[in-house]
C-alpha cells in the first residue's frame, strides 16, 4: 500500500491509500496500477511529467516538488534516495540469491554469461541493457518477484560512491570484480582511485558470501584484503593456481573462441559463439559464479555455448558490398580496444579499423589515443580512419596509412568506397563519439 511505502521512505503522504502494483520512472513504459517515481537530474524534471503520469494509468507518484492536482502522492526531499530505501526493501523480502558484478571491462558480458548460465534451470533476473547505475540498480531490484531464484545485478559507476550505494540496495550473496583499469579514470582521479572505488562491492556483500576476483589484476591483494573473512574465490585467463582458468584456447578464422574450463577437480570444453580471446577470461568469471552459486556443469556448458554477442559489443554484421562489419560502438576504453583489436587483426585483409574518441580518460587522453594508434599498426590492421577531436592523436600514432576526418559524414562517405565483400571493419568509440551512425550508415546500405 502507499501508506506503508511513504513510512518506509520517510514521507508525505497526500490523497487516498491505494495499492501499488508496481514502480515506474518513465511515463512511456508506464504501466496501469504502477507507482510513477518522479526523478530529477541535471537535464529533466520528473515532477513535470506526474499528469503524463495520471493519464497512462499511474495510481501514485513519488515527488519533491507540489503538484497541483487531486493525486495520490508522497512528497519527500530526494526521491532518488526514497526510491533506494523502497528498492532496499524488496530486495530484504526476496529470497532470491543475488549475485552482483561490477569492473572496468567486461561486466556486461560476464553479467549476461551469469544469467544465460544460471536460466537454464532457475527463474533469474538479469539486468536489462545499461541499467547498471544507482538509478538502474533500484529499477532492477524493484522487478524481483516471488519466482526468482537468482539476479544477476551489473552495477557501474563514473565516480565514487555510486558502486557503494548500489550494492548497500543489493546485499550480494556473492560479488564479482572483473578489473580495474584506466577506464573513466577522469572521475577517480587515478587508476587508485578507481580500484578503491570497484572495491565498494565487496562491502556490503553478506559475511558468509564470496568474493570472486581476478588473478590476472595487480590488484587482487587489495580486494583480497577488504574481503575480510568472507569466501575468496579466484579465476585466471591460464593461472593453475587460480580455483577456475582456461587451458588449450582456440580462436578460428572467424574470430569465435573455444577452451578448456578449468576448476580443482574437472575440465570442460567450452566453444562460444562470442569473438575474441578477452572472452574466455569473461567466460572464466561467469562459470565461477555460477558455479558458486550452485549451478551445474551441463548448465555452465549450455549456457555459456547458446549466448550470442550483446548488441554494440563486438557484433559481427553485414553492410554494403557484403562488407563485415564489426560493431563494438557500446563504449570504448584502451583495454577494451586492445582487445577489439586483436580481433580485427584475425581476420582477412583488408582490415580497416574505424575509430572514434574515448572519453574521459584525463590528463593522459592524448597519449592513450597515440598508443592505440601505435597499437593497431603493430597488429597488422591495413588502415585507420578516425573522426573526433583526440583520435586525431590515433591516427598520429598509426602513421602513413591513417586519415583523420573533421566530420562523421566525410567518415562515413570514405567507408563506403572501401566497402565490399572481402573488407572488415571495426567501429568502436566511446558512446559520446556517436560511432554508431557509422555502423547504421553501412547497414542501412547493405539491407538494400
Amino acid at each position: 500500500m502507499l501508506s506503508d511505502i511513504a513510512i518506509h521512505i520517510g514521507g508525505k503522504i497526500s490523497g487516498s491509500d491505494v495499492e501499488v502494483a508496481g514502480f515506474s520512472s518513465d511515463t512511456r513504459s508506464l504501466k496501469t496500477g504502477e507507482l510513477y517515481v518522479a526523478l530529477t537530474g541535471e537535464t529533466f524534471d520528473g515532477n513535470n511529467f506526474v499528469k503524463e503520469a495520471i493519464n497512462n494509468g499511474a495510481v501514485a507518484a513519488i515527488v519533491s516538488k507540489d503538484i497541483d492536482c487531486d493525486f495520490p502522492h508522497i512528497k519527500v526531499s530526494d526521491v532518488h534516495l526514497a526510491l533506494g530505501k523502497i528498492a532496499s526493501l524488496m530486495r530484504a523480502r526476496s529470497k532470491a540469491f543475488l549475485i552482483a558484478v561490477t569492473g572496468s571491462q567486461g561486466k556486461t558480458t560476464v553479467k549476461e554469461m551469469i544469467g544465460s548460465i544460471l536460466s537454464v534451470n532457475y527463474s533469474t533476473l538479469i539486468t536489462k541493457a545499461n541499467f547498471n547505475n544507482t538509478i538502474g540498480v533500484p529499477l532492477t531490484l524493484l522487478q524481483l518477484e516471488d519466482h526468482h531464484d537468482y539476479a544477476v545485478i551489473e552495477m557501474g559507476a563514473d565516480c565514487h560512491g555510486e558502486v557503494e550505494f548500489s550494492a548497500v540496495m543489493a546485499r550480494p550473496d556473492i560479488s564479482l570484480i572483473t578489473n580495474a583499469n584506466e577506464a573513466h579514470v577522469e572521475g577517480f582521479g587515478s587508476l587508485e582511485g578507481i580500484v578503491e572505488a570497484k572495491g565498494e562491492i565487496i562491502d556490503p556483500t553478506v559475511e558468509d558470501g564470496s568474493v570472486i576476483l581476478n588473478a590476472d589484476d595487480r590488484n587482487i591483494k587489495n580486494w583480497a584484503s577488504r574481503a575480510g573473512n568472507r569466501n575468496v574465490v579466484q579465476f585466471s585467463q591460464s593461472k593453475s593456481s587460480a580455483g577456475y582458468f582456461a587451458s588449450d584456447v582456440h580462436i578460428d578464422a572467424g574470430g569465435e573462441v573455444s577452451f578448456v574450463l578449468n576448476t580443482s577437480d574437472m575440465s570442460l570444453p567450452i566453444s562460444l559463439q562470442l569473438l575474441g580471446k578477452h572472452n574466455v577470461i569473461n567466460a572464466v568469471a561467469a562459470a565461477a559464479a555460477a558455479l558458486e552459486a550452485g549451478a551445474e556443469l551441463d548448465h555452465v556448458k549450455l549456457g555459456l555455448e547458446r549466448l550470442v554477442p550483446v548488441s554494440g559489443r563486438l557484433t559481427p554484421l553485414f553492410g554494403l558490398n557484403q562488407c563485415r562489419v564489426l560493431d563494438d560502438t557500446y563504449n570504448a576504453s584502451p583495454t577494451s580496444f586492445k582487445a577489439a583489436i586483436d580481433v580485427l587483426a584475425s581476420f582477412s585483409e583488408p582490415k580497416i579499423l574505424l575509430a572514434g574518441d574515448m572519453r574521459e580518460l584525463g590528463s593522459e587522453a592524448k597519449n592513450f589515443h597515440e598508443e592505440i594508434g601505435k597499437y593497431a599498426f603493430q597488429a597488422g590492421i591495413n588502415e585507420l580512419l578516425a573522426v573526433g577531436k583526440l583520435s586525431a592523436f590515433m591516427a598520429k600514432g598509426f602513421g602513413s596509412k591513417a586519415k583523420h576526418f573533421h566530420t562523421m559524414g566525410a567518415l562515413i562517405d570514405a567507408c563506403k568506397v572501401k566497402a565490399n565483400s572481402s573488407t572488415t571493419f571495426l567501429i568502436k568509440g566511446s558512446r559520446g563519439s556517436e560511432m554508431e551512425l557509422v555502423v547504421n550508415s553501412l547497414r542501412e546500405d547493405g539491407r538494400g
